[in-house]
């Protein structure tokens, strides 16, 4: 029987010392690899779990050669009291590496979380690298793009030539244009800081209401007309539009308003209505004027006839004579009636512009009895010579003068200024007053046929009208400027043609 359990026994010998010896050539194993890559946690799990199977080999092997040993000296007796111990052991080195493996699930678990926030670090690192090499640069970057941004709009600020305007909802100026200021007559930045509102130039203070209805209930306003005060104390037509901006915390709320100056459209458009208007009433006047004056003609013929053939009787001679009298004064309306409509072209010729305004004046002062009316001229010695029609002309110098001799009265003055823009080719004559002015009411009218504000049998009303028709004959343009109690100022613009460019009077 002993020697039938040899070969048991060798195997079971040399199977326990092999296992110790494998066990330990895995711990070494497993060193040399966890030597390379140390803060790899898998190489130190199988590292315990080695030390765990070499101390469970140990103790198998211990215990099978321990019995092997004592079964062969007989000493079974002994054995069977060690055998629990040696058993328990087994087991407990089982245990130890079951709990190792056990604990390093867990501690596989917090690894994966120590390289994905190890990972996250780093990408973050790099990020900080990055802006930390690069945060100056980009600093730079944003700066120029703000300053860029803050001068485009400065820009638009500054040289717009509409008003732009901030202020609060109380209408309290917060910040206004250049081109604001001079809209309004103010002095640059007297707006600005100084506590004043916007309604305080709103001529209709109802305007400011609906203003400030329209932004709260829309949130913008567009196109709104209002009149504004100017601190020269005029009144301008503008078109007014804003937008509610709404501020944080720290900045109140502002209204950005827009405001553009219609006044000249609003001037242009009245010029445009007087011309339309006056070429209306020249063509019903060239009708009126060509129906009346044939009757008139048969009406003078006979009156002369008569006073011809009734030449002893007194008393009928001096009534024809009334009558002849009275019926060319008729004529001679008629007649400036159709000067006014006809769009004949002018019998032009080359004149000097300043020549015919000095014969008109020598004419004036020998015949017209200008009196204590002080007469000045000021010449553009650059004025070169102009095709006119001399007579028609004239005729339009007289019929200004005289205007200005009635408005000045005595004691006044009349001032001639010419004034040549070689630019545009165009000329300019000012006669000008210090008389009495026309009202505002009147100044659409006052060129219009048969308006006049001279007292009955003084004027026909057609001196204007006739100077008018004279003038847009002649390719130009008349507007006049006033105000009561200063004075007047009639403009005449004439164009200049090309051929006369080079003939320049030095008068």
């Amino acid at each position: 029987m002993i020697f039938s359990a040899i070969p048991i026994w060798v195997v079971d010998s040399v199977g326990s010392f092999l296992m110790i010896i494998f066990s330990f050539l895995c711990i070494r194993l497993v060193r040399q690899l966890r030597s390379r890559d140390a803060n790899n946690v898998i190489w130190t799990y199988l590292l315990w779990v080695c030390y765990g199977l070499a101390l469970f080999a140990i103790s198998r092997s211990f215990g099978h050669i321990l019995k092997r040993a004592l079964l062969i000296f007989g000493q079974q007796a002994a054995w069977e009291i060690i055998q629990p111990y040696s058993g328990a052991v087994n087991t407990l080195m089982f245990v130890l590496v079951a709990s190792i493996t056990l604990f390093f699930e867990r501690i596989w678990i917090v690894y994966q979380q120590i390289l994905k926030d190890k990972k996250a670090l780093q990408t973050a690192h790099r990020n900080l690298v990055y802006l930390n090499q690069n945060l100056e640069h980009m600093v730079d970057e944003r700066t120029r793009a703000l300053t860029q941004s803050e001068h485009k709009y400065r820009r638009i600020f500054e040289v717009s030539k509409d008003m732009i305007l901030v202020c609060r909802k109380d209408g309290q100026i917060v910040d206004l244009n250049p081109a604001g200021h001079k809209m309004l007559g103010l002095q640059q930045q007297q707006a600005v800081g100084n506590g004043m509102r916007l309604q305080e130039y709103l001529a209709d203070g109802d305007h400011w209401n609906a203003i400030i209805k329209a932004i709260e209930t829309q949130g913008f306003i567009s196109s709104f007309e209002v009149d504004l005060k100017t601190a020269e104390n005029r009144q301008i037509k503008a078109l007014i539009s804003g937008s509610l901006d709404e501020g944080t915390e720290e900045i109140a709320d502002t209204i950005h308003f827009l405001v553009k100056d219609i006044e000249q459209r609003r001037l242009m458009e009245r010029q445009m209505a007087q011309a339309e208007k006056l070429a209306s009433i020249g063509q019903l006047s060239a009708g009126v004027a060509h129906e009346i004056n044939n009757p008139l003609g048969i009406i003078l013929g006979y009156t002369q006839l008569l006073i011809k053939d009734k030449g002893s009787e007194q008393e009928r001679h001096e009534d024809l004579k009334t009558i002849e009298k009275h019926a060319r004064n008729c004529k001679t309306i008629v007649e400036d009636l159709l000067n006014f409509a006809r769009e004949s072209e002018p019998e032009t010729d080359v004149v000097q512009i300043h020549d015919v305004i000095d014969d008109v004046l020598n004419f004036m002062q020998h015949h017209a009895n200008l009196g204590d009316i002080q007469v000045e001229t000021e010449y553009d010695p650059q004025v070169p010579l102009l095709q006119l029609d001399e007579k028609k002309i004239k005729q339009v110098f007289i019929n200004l003068i005289m205007n200005a001799k009635h408005a000045v009265e005595n004691g006044g003055m009349i001032k001639i200024t010419t004034c040549f823009d070689s630019q545009h080719n165009l000329l300019s004559i000012m006669v000008a007053d210090t008389g009495q002015g026309i009202d505002k009411k009147n100044l659409s009218r006052i060129f219009d046929p048969f308006f006049t504000t001279k007292p009955t049998g003084e004027g026909t009303g057609l001196g204007l009208s006739v100077s008018y028709g004279i003038i847009k004959n002649h390719g130009g343009d008349i507007a006049v400027d006033s105000e009561v109690g200063k004075g007047s100022t009639f403009t005449i613009t004439l164009p200049v043609g090309d051929n006369n460019n080079g003939n320049n009077s030095t008068r």
